[in-house]
């Protein structure tokens, strides 16, 4: 009992020594950043205010002009997942430790796409921008670079993961390199591929009305024009449009892979 009640005081000793380490550094960011939680909550209904007053009603009465930017923003995402996914199979396949043995290529591949997985899309974009000027490649570019990374390290340790637990079997038996991986890694991959390269269409949806407001096309760029420009009716309506094009897309998506998989 002595030793139940021991361990037990050590879990709540242990718990809100947690809590107070929690704590403490989230009051020294507070700190170190020089911000004021209560200012935030007290400018909060000055905003809303500002919000309502200057943003409702949504003003949908130019929204015919602005339907070539939103099959742009789609366009955006269709074209930069498809890329990405067919680069990302490759590079995943480089970076995998059960389908590449060459070591140092296999290492060679991982930081190159780590280094494009961290960079954010909109500093590629902002990049992109000296070198091609505004236009819709930047976007493309920024949206086929910064979804490559994640795409391929996620298809990497999917491959790691199928590759090390169900093509024993066909190794044992002997065989071959490229029969262990078309009758074997790929059969298995696929529905890991379709659940990762439909989840990261949903996040490109987003990430190219974003880059509009780099100025590099879609949607973003009439958001960021109309919001410089004072329009914030005609801006509203474009995030309403632009929401509903994001939920959308969630369900159809969700619908999709419930079908596909």
């Amino acid at each position: 009992m002595n030793k139940e009640v021991v361990l037990t005081q050590q879990s709540s000793l242990k718990k809100w020594a947690n809590i107070s380490l929690v704590s403490t550094v989230i009051v020294l960011t507070f700190v170190y950043l020089q911000v004021n939680p209560l200012t935030t909550l007290t400018a909060f209904p000055d905003f809303l205010t500002f919000f309502v007053q200057n943003f409702f009603p949504a003003d949908f009465s130019n929204l015919a002009s602005y339907v070539p930017l939103i099959i742009e923003t789609i366009l955006f995402a269709v074209v930069g997942t498809y890329f990405s996914a067919f680069l990302a199979f490759f590079f995943g396949l480089l970076m995998s430790e059960k389908t590449n043995p060459i070591g140092w290529l296999r290492m060679l591949s991982r930081f190159l796409m780590s280094f494009l997985r961290n960079i954010p899309v909109l500093i590629w974009a902002s990049l992109l921008v000296y070198v091609f000027g505004i236009g819709n490649m930047v976007g493309l570019i920024a949206l086929i670079i910064a979804t490559l990374g994640f795409l391929a390290r996620s298809y990497a340790e999917t491959m790691n993961e199928i590759a090390g637990s169900k093509l024993e079997a066909l190794k044992a038996s002997g065989a071959s390199y490229f029969q262990v991986l078309f009758h074997g890694l790929i059969p298995e991959f696929i529905p890991s591929w379709l659940n990762w390269t439909l989840f990261s269409f949903e996040i490109n949806i987003r990430a190219s009305a974003i880059l509009g407001m780099v100025g590099a096309g879609g949607i973003g760029i009439m958001i960021q024009t109309n919001i410089r420009l004072f329009n914030y009716h005609q801006a509203f309506a474009l995030i309403i449009v632009l929401v509903s094009l994001v939920l959308l897309t969630e369900f159809g998506v969700n619908k999709l892979r419930k079908w596909l998989v």
